[in-house]
Parts: structure tokens; sequence; C-alpha cells
């Protein structure tokens, strides 16, 4: 764990009441995880009343405004409805993998949470390998989606476990590639090294506005495209298609089991959103920071501004855009994010390796970034001009007729 003034106090406190340094130390862990934990579970219900009101609002609708004040209380009433619901379990599942796998989603989810800096010194455990742990746990999410299609022994969740695989596999790909360019330009994958990095003085005043973001603008978009992606939202969120696959690869759930999947869900995105904040956004950065006691405070304001503004803007886009076809999805994960990952990757390490000042570095390699953004815009644009080509033909009086006339024959 982080050494911390908090957490250095609080241990040295307990050594002072007589508990020897190892039983300090495993107390300040565990007090450290159970505060994690519930906030990571208790913080689903402010993301579901969230995404419901900004997509209500989009929809011209008022949302959940009656339990509570605003409706604020809609999801814990959701939340025990679901309690008492029946737990069920289809006779020829596989009881081991059908059980497990809502318990995997979850805890899989909630030990991300371990390395998220939420403010300065506010580290559950600061590794130097963050990236990579993140990175490691987000596939027990594909496993524990996979294990509930399989152990379901129901065709529709099988189908959609392999999209799982398929899905978010893919996009995990120019996922890392995007962070593996954050890793490139501070040259740690410490979490705390890189929002420390993204420090911005003035006059000896932390502005905190160095944000690599501003540097990298194709790798943050294209990170944000692929967290989509993983989180499972909108257009992008063909694992629970109604129209295909029922409910997807948790249809033969119920309870709190069914409620579990979607909590993993939730959470996920917001995680994927303090991650990409803390790689691109500065984290917990800010004006201020650096001032005595009041600075963690700051830190701890400006992270979740941030993190909470990134959330609404997936949520805003899961209300605008419609739903992609598999085949459009995985055209664009193999053809274009990760193609264009790797040159920029290319790109920005003979970048930094020319002989030339920090700042020229930098202006090249956000020209390099910028360049992705116009690559993927141009292919955005022209698949969008042929799709509007094709639907205006099928709409022509000549292919309506010849549409007719087939109808007729048969």
């Amino acid at each position: 764990m982080q050494v911390t003034p908090w957490s250095d106090a609080f241990s040295g406190w307990l050594i002072g009441l007589g508990l020897p340094d190892w039983a300090a130390l495993f107390v300040v862990y565990a007090v450290g995880a159970f505060i994690l934990i519930n906030y990571g579970m208790l913080s689903v219900l402010l993301l579901i009343w969230i995404t419901r009101k900004v997509i209500s609002r989009i929809q011209d609708r008022i949302g959940p405004n009656r339990v509570g004040p605003y409706g604020l209380l809609q999801t814990v009433a959701d939340a025990a409805k679901l309690l008492s619901k029946e737990d069920i379990t289809p006779n020829e599942a596989d009881k081991l993998a059908y059980n497990l796998s809502p318990i995997l989603a979850v805890s899989g989810v909630l030990m991300l949470l371990a390395v998220i800096p939420f403010a300065p010194g506010l580290t559950g455990v600061d590794l130097n390998i963050a990236a990579l742990y993140i990175v490691a746990l987000g596939s027990i999410g594909i496993m524990a989606a996979l294990m509930a299609g399989w152990g379901s022994n129901n065709k529709y969740a099988l189908l959609a476990g392999f999209r799982v695989v398929a899905q978010l596999l893919s996009y995990e790909i120019p996922l890392v590639l995007a962070i593996l360019t954050v890793v490139f330009l501070t040259g740690s994958m410490r979490f705390g090294h890189i929002v420390e990095f993204q420090a911005l003085t003035l006059g000896g005043f932390n502005l905190g506005l160095g944000w690599l973001g501003i540097v990298m603008p194709g790798a943050l978009l294209v990170f944000f495209i692929s967290s989509l992606a993983e989180a499972e939202l909108t257009p992008f969120d063909l694992l629970e298609a109604e129209s295909e696959l029922i409910a997807g690869f948790h249809i033969e759930y119920s309870g709190m089991k069914f409620a579990m999947f979607f909590l993993a869900q939730f959470l996920n995105a917001w995680v994927l959103a303090a991650v990409g904040v803390t790689l691109f956004l500065g984290g917990w950065q800010g004006p201020g920071v650096g001032l005595p006691v009041i600075g963690p405070i700051l830190g701890l304001g400006y992270f979740f501004i941030k993190v909470y503004g990134v959330y609404v803007l997936q949520q805003w886009i899961r209300g605008t855009f419609p739903r992609i076809r598999i085949d459009q999805m995985m055209y664009f994960a193999w053809k274009v994010l990760v193609p264009l990952m790797i040159g920029l990757i290319v790109a920005q390490a003979i970048i930094q390796k020319l002989p030339t000042p920090v700042a020229i570095q930098y202006a090249l390699v956000f020209i390099a970034n910028v360049g992705v953004i116009a690559v993927v815009a141009y292919i955005l644009q022209g698949y969008f001009r042929e799709e509007q080509i094709r639907t205006k033909r099928s709409f022509e009086p000549s292919s309506l007729i010849g549409t007719m006339q087939v109808t007729e024959k048969s």
C-alpha cells in the first residue's frame, strides 16, 4: 500500500494501541479494501440514476422523480425489488459456472478500484505496473460473461458469450495500444507518476492543466471509443441485442444474480472513465492541489468532477447513437483502430528518439495524433456516405417495383 500521511498516521495509532506491526498493517489494508468495495457498490445507485436522468432528458422525458427527492431512491427501490425476486437455476445448467460468473463479473471490476488515484496520496495500492494490472484484470469480466453463456445451457446465451470474446477482446487491443502511448511518453506504468507528470506549474503554483489528452488527442479518442465497447455501451451494446439474442448471456439469470451483471456493467463504465481521466485528463490535478491541508480535498473534487463528466458523456452517446451491426463493429476495430494505433505507436517511438527538444517532440506527437483523428473522420464519413446512398437506392421507385415483382412471382 502506498505510504501516505493518512495511512501512516492510522497505522501508527494502531501500533500505539498495542497492536504488532503486522496486525496494524493488516487492519489498514482491510479498512482500505472495505471503503473501496462499499464505495463501488453504493456508487452504482448514483450511476444508474444519472443514466436514467441523462437519457430521459435526451428523449424529452422527465425520468425517475417519485421515489425520494428527484427520484434518487428509485434505484434503491429497484434493488429491494430484485432482492425479493425468486432465484431460479435451470435444471441442465452447469451449476459451478452458472453461479460463479456473477461473482466474478463484480469482483473483477471492484479489484480495479485498488489502483485508481483518487487524490494526492489517496490510492489503495500505487503499483508500479498499474497499467498492466488494469489490462490483466479486464479479462475477468470477459471470462465471467463466457461462463454465464456456457453455464446457462441456453443457445442464445452461448451465442452472446461468443460475442463477448469477439467484441471485448477485439476492442481491448486498441484500448491497450492507447494506454501504451501514455506509458511511452511518461516512461512509467504507475498511475501516480502518470498523474504527477501532468502537472503544469506557473510561478511555483500548480495549475494542474498539463493534460496528456491535449498532446495526444488521437490516443484519447481511440481510448474513449474502445472504452465504450469494453463497457458494452451504445453503439457497441451488441452483447444484449434483444432483437437477436433476447437479453444476451444473462438471459437465464434472475433476482440479484441478474442485478450483479448490471452492477458490474455500470461500475465498469465508471472505472474506464476514471482510467481515461487518470491517463489523459490529469487525474486529480487542478489549481491548488499543492496547497497544504486543502490540496488533497481539492484534488478529490477535481477527480470526481472529471470522471462523472466523462460518464455523462458516455450516457449522452448512449442515448443518441443507434446500435451498429456486428460486422461493422468488427471492421472498425480490426481495419481502422488497430492499424491506426500501431502506426501511431511506431511514429511516437521514432519521434521520441529524435535528437530534438522535448517541446518539438510534443508538437510532432500532437501532429501524429491529429492525423489519426483525420483518418478516423475520413473513414467514418465515407462509410456514412455509402450507407446514405444505399438507403436512398433502396427507396427509389425502380427498386420498389423490382421488389414488388419478385414478391408477386414468389
